[in-house]
């Protein structure tokens, strides 16, 4: 039988934190795209750093992090009544930080790319820098939006370190796809590990397949 539990909270994590990351990830970007001041290689490696880092050494950190005998953890309790570690809500958290650089990496690329006349050209005639951010840095950016967002919504599909240190193996609470195909290796249930990896691997190649196929029809739009 097909695990739709895991699924649906797989793609429930998945959708929460690309949305949570469009607001975090999109001002970083722009802020390393357009600033020179001398702490950008620290905000830089800060956001790459989970790209190297061994996940379970992040999930370490972030289990301890969101305890409830962490500050961070005690003030969650006291205001939601549960502990953020083992929770859907604890996933969240994880994972914004986990698929961070997957967001802002290719934003920043998109922003950089941009160059300084398009918005300059705004500027002359009379545009706030809102106004240039979203008529023209954005429109000219979309497909670094797109491969932003398909990235770290796939990225948080496949998550397994992190997500099993910081939220566990709960039924129909934290089990994600990625550790029930685990679990089921463990049990010798070859069968439903099939059924769920082979979903993922399709899954990986649409992605990957969607994003060259619109990067390509815009670079051939934008000529």
């Amino acid at each position: 039988m097909i695990e739709w539990s895991a699924i649906s909270i797989t793609l429930k994590l998945a959708a929460v934190s690309t949305a949570a990351l469009w607001l975090i990830g999109t001002p970083i970007a722009w802020w390393l795209a357009r600033t020179k001041h001398f702490s950008k290689p620290i905000v830089e490696a800060f956001t790459a750093m989970p790209l190297v880092l061994p996940p379970t050494v992040l999930g370490f950190y972030l289990l301890i992090l969101m305890s409830p005998e962490s500050p961070l953890g005690r003030l969650w309790v006291s205001a939601v009544g549960e502990s953020l570690t083992f929770s859907f809500a604890g996933l969240v958290v994880a994972s914004i930080i986990y698929s961070l650089p997957f967001m802002v990496q290719p934003l920043q690329n998109a922003f950089e790319n941009l160059g300084p006349k398009p918005l300059q050209a705004a500027a002359s005639l009379g545009a706030s820098p809102r106004d240039q951010f979203f008529s023209v840095a954005v429109p000219l950016s979309k497909r670094g939006f797109i491969t932003a967002t398909v990235l770290t919504f796939a990225h948080t599909i496949g998550e397994f370190g992190v997500v099993l240190m910081v939220g566990g193996n709960i039924p129909e609470r934290t089990r994600v796809i990625s550790i029930a195909i685990y679990e089921n290796v463990e049990v010798l249930d070859y069968t439903q590990a099939h059924i769920l990896s082979l979903g993922l691997l399709i899954f990986s190649f649409v992605v990957l397949f969607v994003v060259y196929a619109t990067n390509r029809h815009l670079s051939v739009r934008l000529g």
